[in-house]
């Protein structure tokens, strides 16, 4: 209901003579939802502003699957490649996984970490924020038979330089293109058939000195995800990882 002008003066009136804090009680009783929505607003504005400000820009998403890295290591891994870039680290980041285990026939105390790891990589995949993965033999295997990495051939072809310098540690490994995994598994078919073939897909980090000088057991390979979306700053991170400049 609308107030007459004459009710409105004796409001104005009544409200100048009161004291400050009076005046803040007015206002927030008769006031106080449209306040609380403006203030809401504002918030999840500072908020949005803010993370657009401080958010960093991920460079390369890499994984450590099997294979774990001491605190020397993960800093070169990811700290590392940013200053190799010359680039502010408050803007840019290495997004490391760690911690992460795969294997074909897990022991049952591990069977449900390998599980959480599986979800866990294929969710990183599936949302294009997986690049690298930095693996030992098994998970290697793994990954090829799977189709999950990119042939490095023609990755690393944009860079002679760098391809004639990483043509040795280059590994091949099989990739299944079709097979009857489901109807053997359903007992549809008397024994399990599969097609494949032979992809260069993988490279031997050993002879890195980043990965000589850490005391890896066992080669430690290094994949790219197919459907990687940042191929730039892969063949560029593959160049330091190696020991070689990419250009």
């Amino acid at each position: 209901m609308s107030l007459s002008r004459q009710e409105r003066d004796h409001l104005k009136a009544s409200f100048q003579k009161m004291g400050p804090v009076d005046k803040i009680g007015y206002i927030w009783e008769y006031y106080k939802l449209p306040i609380t929505v403006g203030l809401v607003a504002l918030a999840f504005v500072c908020s949005m502003v803010y993370h657009e400000v401080t958010k960093k820009e991920v460079l390369v998403y890499s994984a450590l699957i099997n294979v774990s890295a001491g605190d020397e290591l993960a800093s070169r891994l990811d700290e590392g490649f940013i200053s190799a870039e010359g680039t502010d680290p408050k803007r840019a980041e290495v997004c490391l996984y760690q911690g992460l285990y795969l294997s074909e026939d897990p022991s049952p105390e591990n069977h449900q970490y390998g599980y959480a790891s599986k979800l866990k990589l294929m969710a990183s995949i599936e949302a294009k924020q997986l690049d690298v993965v930095l693996m030992n033999r098994e998970a290697y295997d793994i990954y090829s038979r799977n189709g999950y990495l990119l042939e490095l051939d023609s990755l690393l072809s944009q860079d002679e330089a760098l391809y004639r310098a990483l043509e040795p540690s280059l590994t091949a490994n099989t990739v299944v293109l079709e097979d009857n995994a489901i109807e053997y598994a359903l007992n549809e078919a008397h024994r399990y058939q599969e097609v494949t073939e032979e992809a260069v897909n993988g490279l031997d980090l050993s002879p890195s000195p980043m990965f000589r000088d850490a005391g890896f057991p066992e080669s430690v390979y290094l994949g790219v995800i197919a459907n990687s979306p940042r191929l730039p700053a892969v063949l560029r991170y593959i160049g330091y990882l190696a020991g070689h400049a990419a250009g």
